[in-house]
């Protein structure tokens, strides 16, 4: 537990040798916040929303989304319940702490394998899956008391705002009604804290990736979020009770191409801690109506024509996401993306 960041951050003069980044992975000189990320009311006309979704997709990958469902109290209730988690006595925690990322309800720091790393993330992570809520609930943290409760209620109105956001765009795609129903996504939490850092200029609290899953939600109290764009960082401004929306490597596949994941990152901040509350929607193993037939990914058939051949083979995501996790744990720098041997 003494591993975790949060654990003995607090007042730190320096970063610590294991934490410091070697200079071509440092976050480089200031990065300016993007002021032409899109911005969308759901509550617009829906015609217009759906184009404005596709667009931000097409162009950025990513959006932030306003008046979407999920209340401003529930979403300042997350802010304090996450504030007392990570606050609360290290024996409080300890029967969470995991040295690695894995299944089920796990604390961790850093990244996918502490152990195994040749420099740490500046952050603290708890995860956990969200759906069936019955079946996982009960191995979620049961201190703060009302932990259960308040983050199932949240997770069922992501999960909500989720869909609603995934039919649009599958109505912009021109796919048929209810497909992203059928691959019947997982969905899982990953709240991360960045403490406050003596030296931002040398530590990261994540680097540079795009997500494998189809669709991730993010609610985030401070700056620290940078996307890529046309080879350049560029930040991401929080918008008060708004999320910010990025697609997946997994939705970049299904629309065969057409819409695009985004590579991003986390910065360091020396004057605050940064807690991000994130949501990824995934899909099955299997398919819903069985559980031995296996979901398989691949180019939504109505985007694929004589015209427009599949740009990417057909493939198990479990399989996928076994890749992925094995491009990750590769030493930095790294040519490509997991997306390469999947490709045509």
């Amino acid at each position: 537990m003494a591993q975790l960041v949060s654990s003995w951050s607090n007042g730190v003069q320096s970063v610590p040798k294991d934490y410091v980044m070697p200079p071509e992975r440092r976050p480089g000189d200031f990065i300016a916040v993007c002021k032409e990320i899109p911005v969308i009311n759901l509550q617009n006309d829906r015609s217009e929303v759906v184009q404005q979704i596709l667009k931000a997709c097409q162009e950025f990958g990513l959006f932030q989304v306003i008046n979407h469902g999920v209340s401003e109290k529930m979403m300042a209730d997350m802010r304090v319940l996450y504030d007392e988690f990570f606050n609360m006595p290290i024996e409080d925690k300890l029967g969470l702490y995991a040295k690695t990322y894995g299944k089920g309800c796990t604390l961790h720091t850093s990244g996918i394998n502490y152990g195994k790393e040749e420099v740490h993330f500046w952050k603290d992570t708890l995860k956990h899956d969200c759906h069936p809520l019955e079946e996982h609930s009960p191995s979620w943290p049961d201190k703060p008391a009302r932990y259960r409760e308040e983050v199932g209620k949240y997770a069922i109105e992501v999960r909500k705002t989720g869909f609603k956001i995934l039919n649009l765009i599958g109505e912009g795609l021109g796919l048929t009604e209810g497909y992203f129903d059928r691959v019947s996504q997982e969905q899982y939490m990953a709240v991360h804290l960045y403490p406050q850092c003596p030296d931002p200029s040398l530590a990261m609290g994540i680097d540079g990736h795009a997500d494998p899953n189809i669709i991730t939600f993010l609610q985030q109290d401070q700056y620290g979020l940078q996307i890529q764009k046309d080879g350049k960082w560029m930040g991401v401004d929080p918008i008060p009770n708004a999320f910010v929306v990025n697609l997946g490597y997994t939705l970049e596949i299904i629309s065969n191409g057409r819409l695009k994941s985004v590579e991003h990152r986390v910065v360091t901040n020396s004057t605050a801690s940064r807690t991000s509350i994130v949501t990824f929607f995934a899909p099955s193993p299997t398919l819903p109506v069985s559980n031995e037939l296996p979901v398989i990914i691949e180019p939504a058939k109505e985007l694929v024509t004589t015209c427009n051949p599949p740009k990417f083979k057909s493939f198990q995501y479990k399989d996928f996401v076994a890749d992925y996790l094995a491009f990750m744990r590769k030493p930095r720098p790294r040519d490509g993306t997991p997306l390469d041997p999947y490709r045509f």
